[in-house]
């Protein structure tokens, strides 16, 4: 993975765990992380195909949650008081990037989207020399269902995933990204 798109990858893996949270054990919780991983990853890599892109969000920044925070009410429960301490510990929320969560928000409700996304990925900068497996994406099996319950419940998911699901759409008709 390219470590300048990392933090957005991880910021908004965390962005979707906790806006649409696990109800099992820790091992449930490790399922559904694969999965919003794995979606994040591969919404992440098309948004940002190459290291150029990926150079220039690193630079500028990704635009942050504020939206997405308001459309799931997140931003009620964080418009209180914060102190210091807790303002550090929600500065992840700046890298989340409102395309990349809505993109995975699609693929993981879409699967149809998300077998034509990983296959959009041959040729990637990102994954060059890497082997592909996003199996937990395009091919959940009943306890990975189970585990990302909310996660995968396209009605709890649409008003993130309608955002920017035509750009999606639009990306995805394109060719396969090519590395040359």
């Amino acid at each position: 993975m390219s470590a300048d798109i990392s933090s957005v990858i991880a910021s908004t893996t965390q962005w979707l765990l906790r806006s649409y949270p696990v109800t099992g054990g820790a091992f449930d919780a490790a399922r559904a992380q694969a999965q919003a991983r794995q979606a994040a990853t591969v919404a992440a890599w098309l948004r940002y195909p190459t290291e150029a892109d990926a150079g220039l969000v690193a630079l500028v920044g990704p635009g942050g949650s504020g939206r997405l925070d308001w459309l799931t009410g997140a931003d009620a429960a964080a418009s209180g008081e914060a102190g210091d301490a807790e303002e550090a510990e929600e500065a992840w929320r700046s890298w989340v990037d409102e395309v990349v969560a809505s993109w995975a928000a699609c693929l993981l409700t879409a699967p149809d989207l998300a077998d034509a996304a990983v296959a959009a990925l041959t040729g990637c900068e990102h994954a060059a020399g890497l082997p592909l497996d996003f199996g937990r994406l395009t091919r959940p099996d009943d306890h990975d269902r189970r585990a990302a319950a909310l996660l995968r419940h396209p009605d709890l998911l649409a008003p993130v995933a309608d955002l920017h699901r035509a750009t999606l759409v639009h990306q995805l008709r394109r060719e396969p990204v090519d590395s040359d």
